[in-house]
């Protein structure tokens, strides 16, 4: 009995490390797999529609500005697609930090330290992703400025 005692005692719990790790698993999913999925699933527009659709909505504002009426935008839902990719973004930025939490406790607990440091790097890993596609997000965009105003002579 006292022997099975001591062997309970040396053995660090591994539960929270574990539980970390598999949220972790998780919100790397949440944050990988919705960018090649969603595209297949709910295809986006074809770009020459979107084209149209904004050109439309650039004269549209052009002419209430020149009558002098104010411009009323109307009404655009968002896509299928769009939404999932907003909630699996959500869902992976949440459960990496809940990762991250969860490894931390288990530091806490001294637990095992390469499970909380697995789950650590795991969430942190997922949070990290979703910042990036945001920040290539907004490089394409200033890109697209760029060469907008270089086209009109704003640069």
């Amino acid at each position: 009995m006292t022997a099975s005692a001591m062997t309970r005692s040396t053995v660090p719990s591994r539960r929270l490390g574990i539980v970390g790790s598999i949220v972790g698993v998780l919100a790397l999913m949440a944050a990988v797999l919705p960018h090649w999925v969603v595209p297949i699933v709910f295809p986006p527009p074809p770009a020459d529609k979107v084209i149209v659709d904004t050109g439309n909505r650039i004269k549209d504002r052009v002419i209430a500005k020149v009558k002098g009426v104010e411009y009323q935008a109307p009404k655009v839902e968002k896509s299928t697609g769009r939404s999932w990719s907003e909630i699996a973004s959500v869902t992976a930025i949440s459960l990496g930090l809940l990762a991250v939490l969860l490894s931390v406790l288990s530091l806490v607990f001294r637990e095992e330290r390469l499970l909380a440091a697995v789950a650590a790097a795991l969430g942190a890993g997922a949070i990290a992703i979703e910042i990036s596609f945001v920040m290539i997000g907004a490089l394409v965009l200033i890109a697209i400025l760029y060469v907008v105003g270089n086209i009109i002579g704003l640069f």
